[in-house]
């Protein structure tokens, strides 16, 4: 660091120069962040780094330049300005003055930093509405971001794996060297079977500018909605890239730091919101981006020791060693298990999938497949609008269960688990089903949920706004239905969820 900017951080660190307001100091590897008053200053630190250069105070100020563009795009309430540092002819600092520029900040609208989600996640944890939310917020940002390049980014893969491997050879105390060459051997092997995959996806413009940094502390919480900032800006190739591999980044997090529950959710609403069958391809490239966000942040992780203090040493030696671990495992996922979960309305089937999914390995749990939400989505309604009965004739429901078996189909010959969620009333319907997973060289679980026709009629009438058109008169016509013999283990749904669920996760078992 340069005696110049070593007087700028102290000059910014100073309570006087924002009116004798406590100023609060955040050091990461790459930027020194400043919260005073209502506002935020970030520096960048002169430093060259193998996947950033800020050396220069022509570099620093590109970049300071080039985050305010990006991330306006993102979070435009946040990003004020960019202001410069300078020096008067008596040597005296200014923030936004005339004298010589001696450094660069971008200027932010500060915000309760308790508000962003890895400060929320340890209070309170990640509840199943904020997943759902923060699912919404990244789809909007992925319709919003624009398409670059696909070529530039999938050959930038093979820098982005180098530059692991060459930080964790450097640091064999923390990354043992078996261990690293074996995720190196894997991650670049998993490169070289995806490449036509992600070429594929490339030409259908899912490769695109994203948020390059989607983990949980830089994303607040503003009014309720989660609101993505700090986007990367130091390299297009690394903000970069498919959009399931930006949504990695937050899933790896959530799984991270054990909210295996919201990181289901979140990838489930995000597949359901974006609707596109051909997207569930992807999740074959899932694993591997799951495993390469998890070494990036082992390897930042790790960058920070250098300017830990060493009440902190311990716990980020520890961290990165977690994210490093995770990294290897995500590169080598069970096999795959499509789960079909039938039964008569009212049994609690749509309950039992979104309880069962997160506990359904690989991570991070099964995709649903919903009869009920194929059905409103082929007739180009809203979930929750009513249908007229001519939608459920025998040609439509035919046409719906092609449907939820080929999204089924997709899911398990990408390599993860479904959980397929309709009535199966009908052998033909469960031997459809039955073969994907034999086609797939699968596991296979059936479980059909049994309930009297009470229980059935008071879950159907107090059902709120559901994907499911089923009543009490559905409920009644459904008791003469010829079920024939069914092969699949049937399960006692007469009780509460969790009930149900400890009886489904034991038989799958």
């Amino acid at each position: 660091m340069s005696e110049a900017q070593t007087a700028a951080l102290q000059f910014l660190g100073d309570p006087a120069t924002y009116g004798n307001h406590q100023v609060r100091r955040i050091d990461t590897h790459a930027n020194v962040v400043f919260l005073a008053g209502d506002r935020a200053l970030k520096v960048k630190r002169a430093v060259r780094l193998p996947f950033l250069d800020y050396s220069t105070l022509a570099t620093r100020k590109a970049a300071c330049l080039s985050e305010l563009e990006v991330n306006r795009a993102f979070a435009p309430e946040f990003y004020r300005r960019i202001v410069p540092i300078t020096r008067n002819s008596t040597g005296r600092l200014t923030l936004g003055g005339d004298g010589e520029t001696v450094e660069w900040a971008v200027e932010m609208s500060r915000f309760d930093e308790n508000r962003t989600l890895d400060r929320i996640a340890e209070a309170q944890g990640i509840d199943d509405a904020l997943a759902r939310k923060l699912a919404e917020a990244i789809v909007a940002m992925h319709v919003r971001v624009t398409v670059v390049d696909a070529n530039s980014w999938i050959a930038a893969l093979d820098r982005f794996l180098e530059q692991n491997a060459a930080a964790f050879r450097e640091a064999p105390a923390l990354f043992p060297s078996d261990l690293a060459a074996k995720l190196d051997h894997a991650a670049r092997g998993a490169l070289e079977r995806l490449r036509p995959l992600l070429a594929s996806r490339g030409r259908r413009g899912l490769i695109r500018r994203g948020h390059g940094d989607l983990h949980l502390g830089n994303i607040a919480l503003l009014e309720g909605r989660p609101v993505p900032f700090d986007a990367i800006e130091f390299d297009p190739d690394v903000a970069a890239g498919d959009v399931l591999y930006d949504l990695a980044f937050l899933l790896m997090d959530l799984l991270e730091r054990g909210f295996g529950r919201a990181a289901n959710i979140v990838m489930n609403d995000y597949f359901a919101q974006i609707a596109q069958a051909e997207d569930l391809d992807g999740l074959a490239a899932l694993p591997f981006f799951l495993s390469l966000r998890a070494a990036i942040r082992a390897k930042v992780t790790a960058a920070r020791l250098q300017y830990a203090e060493s009440k902190d040493y311990a716990a980020l030696s520890e961290t990165a060693k977690t994210y490093f671990q995770l990294a290897v495992e995500q590169l080598s996922p069970p096999p795959p298990t499509l789960i079909a979960i039938g039964g008569l309305s009212g049994t609690g089937k749509s309950s039992l999938a979104r309880e069962l999914a997160p506990h359904v390995a690989p991570a991070p749990g099964a995709l649903l497949v919903r009869s009920d939400v194929e059905r409103k989505r082929f007739f180009r309604v809203a979930e929750t609008e009513h249908l007229p009965s001519g939608t459920y004739s025998v040609k439509a429901s035919a046409k719906v269960y092609g449907i939820v078996a080929d999204k089924a189909a997709r899911v398990i010959a990408a390599g993860h688990s479904a959980i397929v969620d309709a009535v199966f009333a009908k052998q033909e319907e469960r031997t459809e089903v039955e073969a994907i997973a034999a086609s797939a060289d699968a596991a296979f679980r059936g479980l059909f949920l049994v309930a009297d026709l009470q229980t059935r009629l008071n879950r159907v009438g107090t059902r709120g706004l559901d994907a499911s058109d089923a009543n009490a008169t559905v409920a009644v016509q459904q008791e003469s239905y010829a079920l024939g013999s069914i092969a699949w283990v049937e399960i006692d749904a007469s009780g509460s969820l969790l009930e149900t669920l400890e009886r489904a996760r034991a038989a799958i078992r």
